[in-house]
């Protein structure tokens, strides 16, 4: 993709894209708003500089257009324009980024059926868009509503949410708790976010 010309270096860090995203003229949308992007390539600056490699969205939808996907069901998508940013392909501190890693190894492990939650839906079109450019299957998704608190947080570790282990330290038992869940009963309060 680099020889392609569809991914460049960037050097910035995440308080200059927090601090550009907040300006008074623009978006505060989470996207980067493609500092580095016009920038020749600088070998010697990228051989001293800590820096990330970005895909330059607007050159990859030039040559693969607008992704499309189905759901499970059969239901087929399709991206817009504005479902892009220009993702972060291989980190400073890894060779590879989300988005990238998913792809590969989902093609390299035959997957064909990726089942996630609604909250990683907005990742759908950019991973569909590596899967076109890298000649990749295409599998298909089945995006399910979360598990929530009562105050319609989702259950995360780093909120301490409730494990398994915990509840069933704590009496619950275990195919019981199965079983409410498959009848679409909910333990705890906790309740499915809405799509």
């Amino acid at each position: 993709m680099q020889a392609a010309g569809l991914v460049y270096a960037c050097f910035c860090t995440r308080a200059e894209i927090a601090q550009s995203l907040t300006a008074p003229h623009g978006d505060a949308g989470s996207q980067y708003p493609g500092t580095c992007r016009p920038l020749p390539d600088d070998p010697e600056r990228r051989a001293s500089t800590p820096h990330c490699w970005r895909l330059d969205s607007a050159r990859a939808l030039d040559l693969a257009g607008l992704p499309t996907w189905a759901e499970a069901d059969g239901t087929r998508f399709a991206s817009k324009p504005g479902d892009f940013g220009d993702a972060v392909l291989a980190r400073k501190d890894a060779p590879s980024s989300y988005h990238l890693a998913c792809v590969v190894d989902d093609a390299t492990s035959g997957v064909n059926l990726v089942v996630r939650g609604d909250d990683l839906r907005p990742s759908t079109p950019t991973q569909r868009l590596l899967q076109v450019l890298l000649d990749m299957p295409e599998p298909a998704y089945l995006h399910h509503p979360l598990v929530t608190h009562e105050d319609g947080r989702r259950l995360a570790k780093r909120d301490i949410a409730p494990t398994l282990e915990a509840m069933r330290e704590s009496g619950i038992d275990g195919p019981a708790l199965a079983a409410e869940l498959i009848e679409g009963r909910l333990p705890l309060g906790f309740k499915l976010s809405q799509a």
